[in-house]
């Protein structure tokens, strides 16, 4: 197996990896030599990843995290820390997307956005921050999305958390330069993931998926995103990715 230079080596975490985005980009850091700490609520889920993939890359964690929960999010980078020495690369790649119109109320829903696609990120941020900034090194790649470029009905607090991801990042990216530490936001498109399964309006539910299944791109099309972020040289960064399916309009 021929492992990628930039990649072989560097300790990952990558958050939300138990299905969808992380879980791909989990396999194809894997395969290129990574060492990685896979973080997601369903343990059980990225345990089985974990050992999985141990069978081609021994170096791989699973740790038990639910990013609202800034402790947690912390202890997950300790971990890696403890384990691995060091954190390379941070993925803040736990979101959540339940799509509504602002009239249905769906307070809960919007609590829950706001705390996973926003707070999670932050909690990312302030947890790896000390130690890239003591090591003068380090990688931090934020999640976002085309609702972050673009608002439409049902998708308006959605797309303020995805567009607030984007506004940290930026400001991420001119604090941390001193440091040597890259910032990268990559915003997908239509993806097959199981994001859709969170819209609690079953017909705006079966609509979306509908209108979706006919371009999605694969996970693995973020997957090579991340790679091709991560595998720059160090001098260069990647800042922002935006990706959709060719045929996707909006």
């Amino acid at each position: 197996m021929t492992h990628n230079v930039n990649i072989e080596g560097k300790v990952i975490v990558i958050t939300g990896a138990s299905s969808g985005l992380g879980e791909a980009t989990a396999r194809l850091l894997a395969l290129n030599g990574a060492s990685l700490v896979l973080a997601a609520r369903r343990e059980d889920r990225i345990q089985v990843l974990a050992d999985e993939l141990k069978k081609t890359n021994g170096k791989i964690i699973a740790v038990k995290t639910d990013v609202t929960q800034c402790d947690q999010v912390q202890r997950l980078v300790d971990t890696a820390v403890n384990k691995f020495g060091q954190v390379d690369v941070i993925i803040n790649n736990a979101g959540v997307m339940p799509l509504s119109l602002l009239e249905k109320c769906e307070v809960k829903e919007w609590d829950q956005m706001i705390d996973i696609n926003i707070k999670g990120v932050l909690y990312g941020i302030a947890a790896v921050l000390p130690y890239m900034k003591s090591r003068k090194s380090g990688h931090i790649i934020n999640v976002a999305s085309t609702a972050g470029h673009r608002v439409m009905p049902t998708s308006s607090v959605y797309s303020a958390t995805k567009y607030a991801v984007r506004v940290l990042s930026e400001g991420l990216r001119q604090e941390v330069t001193p440091y040597n530490i890259r910032t990268t936001i990559i915003s997908p498109g239509a993806s097959s993931t199981g994001l859709l399964d969170g819209i609690s309006d079953g017909n705006l539910q079966d609509t979306i998926r509908k209108s979706a299944s006919a371009f999605s791109l694969p996970p693995e099309a973020f997957a090579k995103m991340v790679l091709f972020a991560i595998e720059q040289p160090d001098e260069v960064d990647v800042n922002e990715i935006l990706f959709r399916p060719t045929s996707q309009e909006k």
